[in-house]
Protein backbone atom coordinates (compact mmCIF):
# COMPACT_ATOMS: atom_id res chain seq x y z
CA UNK A 1 0.00 0.00 0.00
CA UNK A 2 1.43 3.36 -1.03
CA UNK A 3 1.77 6.10 1.55
CA UNK A 4 -0.23 9.20 0.66
CA UNK A 5 2.33 12.02 0.30
CA UNK A 6 -0.36 14.64 0.80
CA UNK A 7 -2.03 15.93 3.90
CA UNK A 8 -5.40 17.09 5.11
CA UNK A 9 -5.21 20.65 6.41
CA UNK A 10 -6.31 20.97 10.02
CA UNK A 11 -7.43 24.56 9.35
CA UNK A 12 -9.59 24.25 6.24
CA UNK A 13 -10.19 20.49 6.12
CA UNK A 14 -9.07 20.22 2.49
CA UNK A 15 -6.77 17.50 1.27
CA UNK A 16 -3.65 18.75 -0.50
CA UNK A 17 -1.93 16.41 -2.95
CA UNK A 18 1.58 16.93 -1.66
CA UNK A 19 3.41 18.21 1.37
CA UNK A 20 5.84 20.95 0.29
CA UNK A 21 9.35 20.39 1.60
CA UNK A 22 10.39 24.00 1.24
CA UNK A 23 9.46 27.61 0.65
CA UNK A 24 11.37 30.47 -0.83
CA UNK A 25 11.29 34.25 -0.84
CA UNK A 26 11.71 36.27 -4.00
CA UNK A 27 13.89 39.06 -2.58
CA UNK A 28 15.58 40.24 0.61
CA UNK A 29 13.28 42.08 2.99
CA UNK A 30 14.82 45.45 2.12
CA UNK A 31 13.96 45.09 -1.58
CA UNK A 32 11.19 47.35 -2.80
CA UNK A 33 9.57 47.43 -6.25
CA UNK A 34 10.67 51.06 -6.63
CA UNK A 35 14.28 49.80 -6.79
CA UNK A 36 13.61 48.07 -10.13
CA UNK A 37 14.23 51.35 -11.95
CA UNK A 38 17.28 52.29 -9.85
CA UNK A 39 20.44 51.86 -11.97
CA UNK A 40 22.43 51.12 -8.78
CA UNK A 41 20.15 48.25 -7.77
CA UNK A 42 19.45 44.82 -9.23
CA UNK A 43 17.57 41.67 -8.33
CA UNK A 44 18.12 38.29 -9.95
CA UNK A 45 17.07 34.86 -8.77
CA UNK A 46 20.37 34.47 -6.87
CA UNK A 47 21.85 37.93 -6.19
CA UNK A 48 20.65 41.35 -5.18
CA UNK A 49 22.27 44.77 -4.90
CA UNK A 50 20.50 47.71 -3.28
CA UNK A 51 21.85 51.15 -4.25
CA UNK A 52 25.41 49.78 -4.47
CA UNK A 53 25.36 49.79 -0.65
CA UNK A 54 23.85 46.42 0.31
CA UNK A 55 24.72 43.06 -1.22
CA UNK A 56 22.78 39.81 -0.92
CA UNK A 57 22.86 36.23 -2.12
CA UNK A 58 20.13 33.62 -1.93
CA UNK A 59 20.71 30.30 -0.24
CA UNK A 60 18.97 27.47 1.57
CA UNK A 61 18.56 26.87 5.25
CA UNK A 62 18.19 23.10 5.23
CA UNK A 63 16.53 21.34 8.14
CA UNK A 64 16.68 17.55 8.56
CA UNK A 65 13.24 15.89 8.70
CA UNK A 66 12.91 12.68 10.68
CA UNK A 67 11.49 9.94 8.50
CA UNK A 68 12.36 11.74 5.26
CA UNK A 69 15.47 11.45 3.09
CA UNK A 70 14.81 15.01 1.89
CA UNK A 71 15.44 18.01 4.15
CA UNK A 72 12.95 20.83 4.56
CA UNK A 73 14.39 24.08 3.20
CA UNK A 74 13.83 27.78 3.50
CA UNK A 75 15.05 29.77 0.47
CA UNK A 76 16.39 32.91 2.14
CA UNK A 77 18.60 35.90 1.48
CA UNK A 78 21.68 36.88 3.43
CA UNK A 79 23.62 40.11 3.28
CA UNK A 80 27.32 39.92 2.53
CA UNK A 81 30.08 42.47 2.74
CA UNK A 82 30.91 44.13 -0.57
CA UNK A 83 34.19 42.16 -0.67
CA UNK A 84 32.58 38.77 -0.04
CA UNK A 85 29.78 39.51 -2.49
CA UNK A 86 32.36 40.36 -5.17
CA UNK A 87 34.33 37.19 -4.41
CA UNK A 88 31.18 35.03 -4.53
CA UNK A 89 30.09 36.67 -7.79
CA UNK A 90 33.55 36.18 -9.36
CA UNK A 91 33.34 32.45 -8.59
CA UNK A 92 29.60 31.95 -9.25
CA UNK A 93 30.20 29.93 -12.44
CA UNK A 94 33.65 28.56 -11.53
CA UNK A 95 34.02 24.78 -11.18
CA UNK A 96 35.34 23.90 -7.72
CA UNK A 97 33.71 26.92 -6.10
CA UNK A 98 32.45 24.62 -3.33
CA UNK A 99 36.00 24.64 -1.89
CA UNK A 100 35.62 28.35 -1.06
CA UNK A 101 35.61 29.13 2.66
CA UNK A 102 32.16 30.12 3.95
CA UNK A 103 31.02 33.73 3.66
CA UNK A 104 29.75 35.43 6.82
CA UNK A 105 26.42 37.19 6.44
CA UNK A 106 23.27 38.36 8.16
CA UNK A 107 19.93 36.70 7.50
CA UNK A 108 17.86 39.22 5.52
CA UNK A 109 14.58 37.31 5.37
CA UNK A 110 11.94 37.49 8.05
CA UNK A 111 10.28 34.11 8.59
CA UNK A 112 7.18 35.02 10.57
CA UNK A 113 6.67 31.52 11.94
CA UNK A 114 9.56 32.07 14.33
CA UNK A 115 9.86 34.23 17.40
CA UNK A 116 12.00 36.13 18.05
CA UNK A 117 12.55 37.61 14.58
CA UNK A 118 14.83 35.86 12.11
CA UNK A 119 16.13 39.03 10.44
CA UNK A 120 19.79 39.67 11.29
CA UNK A 121 20.61 36.22 12.62
CA UNK A 122 24.30 35.48 12.02
CA UNK A 123 24.99 33.05 9.18
CA UNK A 124 27.69 31.41 7.11
CA UNK A 125 27.03 30.73 3.44
CA UNK A 126 28.68 27.53 2.20
CA UNK A 127 29.08 27.59 -1.56
CA UNK A 128 28.20 24.35 -3.34
CA UNK A 129 28.73 23.01 -6.84
CA UNK A 130 27.56 25.13 -9.78
CA UNK A 131 23.78 25.00 -10.07
CA UNK A 132 23.19 24.50 -6.34
CA UNK A 133 22.26 27.33 -4.04
CA UNK A 134 24.61 27.97 -1.12
CA UNK A 135 23.82 26.16 2.13
CA UNK A 136 23.09 28.70 4.83
CA UNK A 137 24.31 27.70 8.27
CA UNK A 138 22.88 29.64 11.19
CA UNK A 139 25.02 30.52 14.18
CA UNK A 140 24.30 27.76 16.75
CA UNK A 141 22.18 29.76 19.19
CA UNK A 142 18.97 28.96 21.06
CA UNK A 143 16.86 30.72 18.39
CA UNK A 144 14.09 28.26 17.36
CA UNK A 145 15.18 28.29 13.70
CA UNK A 146 18.80 27.55 14.64
CA UNK A 147 17.64 24.77 16.97
CA UNK A 148 15.54 23.24 14.18
CA UNK A 149 18.50 23.35 11.81
CA UNK A 150 20.68 21.54 14.35
CA UNK A 151 18.20 19.01 15.72
CA UNK A 152 15.76 18.51 12.86
CA UNK A 153 11.97 18.54 12.70
CA UNK A 154 9.17 16.01 12.27
CA UNK A 155 6.80 15.63 9.33
CA UNK A 156 4.10 17.03 11.65
CA UNK A 157 6.14 20.23 11.93
CA UNK A 158 6.44 20.34 8.12
CA UNK A 159 2.63 20.09 7.95
CA UNK A 160 2.29 22.92 10.52
CA UNK A 161 4.55 25.10 8.36
CA UNK A 162 2.58 24.18 5.21
CA UNK A 163 -0.71 25.14 6.87
CA UNK A 164 0.69 28.46 8.09
CA UNK A 165 2.05 29.30 4.63
CA UNK A 166 -1.15 28.16 2.89
CA UNK A 167 -3.31 30.33 5.12
CA UNK A 168 -1.02 33.36 4.93
CA UNK A 169 -0.09 33.66 8.57
CA UNK A 170 3.56 32.75 8.16
CA UNK A 171 4.83 36.31 7.73
CA UNK A 172 6.98 35.41 4.71
CA UNK A 173 6.93 37.36 1.49
CA UNK A 174 6.60 35.66 -1.88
Amino acid sequence: MAIDPGYTCSRCGEHHAELPMGYSTMAPDVWDASLESDPDSMLSSDQCIVRHEHYFIKGLIEIPVSGSPEPFSWGVWISLSRENFGRALDRWQTPGRESEPPYFGWLSTELGLYSPRTTNLKTNAHTRAIGLRPRIELEPTDHPLAVEQRTGITLDRVREIAEAVLHGDDGTTG
